[in-house]
């Protein structure tokens, strides 16, 4: 597992939902110069990925080597092929990730865009309008959908931008030596240490070197919490060590409060159900958000840690799925970022162990069905590497 480093002096910008992230986004892009990387789950056919896709173009004219990856699933074939058939017209490059499930299961679930080596962005939105449900582009939400991404710029573009380069190269095709020298690069990158603000670093999830470094960075904010954590998330779904790690960190008294959407996935619902009682029972705060569509996946640990990512709490995002995220040890940044998340929690429905008392019995047997549904899925696509 490639260790978490950090790298100082980074300028970090927190962005909240698509009304801050795409104009920073476009504006980025129109003012690149030699090379833009951009990596999405989900690139959409509607209006926000209309003005991404009018901006990418644009600058394909102007000369800028464009690159663009979009998952194969999450875009979806008939999106994937209409995006390849444009962009070849225009000169933009453009990769699919694993067409047809060639590769297993896993996933491109990363958000990243990387700008002429010198500012990136990362988080959880995809390229999509704000107002359309992910699942049901017919579905208008009641508000904008609540997602973080952050535009960041210092020396841990460098880290980024060589992940994403590394990530185009071994979907064209990647010789051996190649594969050595940018590995070289990113440790001797991900080495340089530094002690001004903002200090922070790129955490990713895949299925080499990196199985679970996402996952061993919350256990250790949870395992070193004094004071609170804050952790938000769509989908609910963690294996033992997580829940353990929550339950824990409760228990010795640290405010743990996890804000959960809800209302997509019937299952996805039941399965996070079933959860609840044990860690209420430890002390822990479970509030369920309702206002809109809840996709941030984002957690702050007392003062001094906060991450921004793709990384849902479930097993494909654990355990599947290509996933990254940044962690950033900044009071400024986490006092921000928990003001949002605080909000979310103030707009949410708190849930209450007592509330489990008169469920009736066909609903608890739902929630227990589920979750082992869920737990034998995990243990199929994941081969074997599923542990609760």
């Amino acid at each position: 597992m490639q260790s978490v480093l950090f790298t100082g002096d980074n300028n970090i910008t927190l962005l909240h939902s698509g009304a801050e992230f795409f104009p920073a986004l476009i504006t980025a892009v129109d003012a690149a110069k030699t090379e833009i990387y951009l990596e999405t789950y989900i690139f959409a056919a509607d209006e926000t990925g209309d003005e991404v896709k009018a901006a990418l173009v644009r600058a394909a004219e102007r000369g800028v080597t464009v690159n663009v990856i979009t998952d194969w699933l999450g875009t979806g074939h008939r999106q994937c092929v209409l995006l390849n058939q444009e962009f070849r017209q225009v000169h933009v490059n453009h990769r699919i990730f694993n067409a047809w499930f060639r590769r297993g299961f896993a996933r491109l679930h990363r958000k990243i865009c990387v700008v002429d080596r010198e500012l990136a962005f990362l988080g959880g939105l995809n390229i999509n309008y704000d107002m359309r449900c992910d699942f049901d582009h017919d579905v208008i939400l009641p508000a904008p959908r609540w997602d973080f991404a952050v535009q960041i710029a210092g020396p841990l573009v460098a880290h980024i931008h060589l992940e994403v380069e590394m990530q185009w190269m071994l979907l064209g095709g990647l010789n051996l030596r190649y594969r050595w020298e940018k590995f070289r690069d990113k440790w001797l990158v991900a080495m340089q240490r530094h002690e001004n603000p903002m200090v922070a670093a790129l955490v990713v999830r895949d299925n080499l070197r990196n199985r679970h470094t996402i996952q061993k960075s919350y256990l250790k904010a949870l395992g070193g919490a004094r004071k609170s954590a804050f952790l938000a998330t769509p989908y609910f779904a963690p294996g033992r060590k997580l829940r353990r790690a929550l339950a824990q960190a409760a228990l010795r008294g640290v405010e743990v409060t996890l804000l959960l959407g809800v209302g997509q996935f019937r299952i996805q619902d039941a399965v996070a159900h079933s959860l609840y009682p044990k860690l209420l029972r430890s002390g822990v705060r479970v509030i369920e958000y309702r206002k809109t569509q809840l996709h941030g996946k984002v957690a702050v640990v007392d003062d001094d840690w906060a991450t921004v990512g793709s990384s849902n709490w479930d097993g494909l995002s654990l355990l599947v799925n290509q996933e990254a995220n940044v962690v950033i040890r900044d009071s400024d940044f986490v006092h921000d970022l928990r003001r949002h998340i605080e909000r979310g929690v103030a707009d949410g429905i708190e849930i209450r162990l007592k509330d489990y008392a008169n469920i009736p019995w066909y609903k608890r047997m739902w929630y227990g069905a589920a979750y082992l549904f869920y737990r034998s899925v995990l243990r199929i696509i994941a081969a074997g590497k599923y542990e609760d």
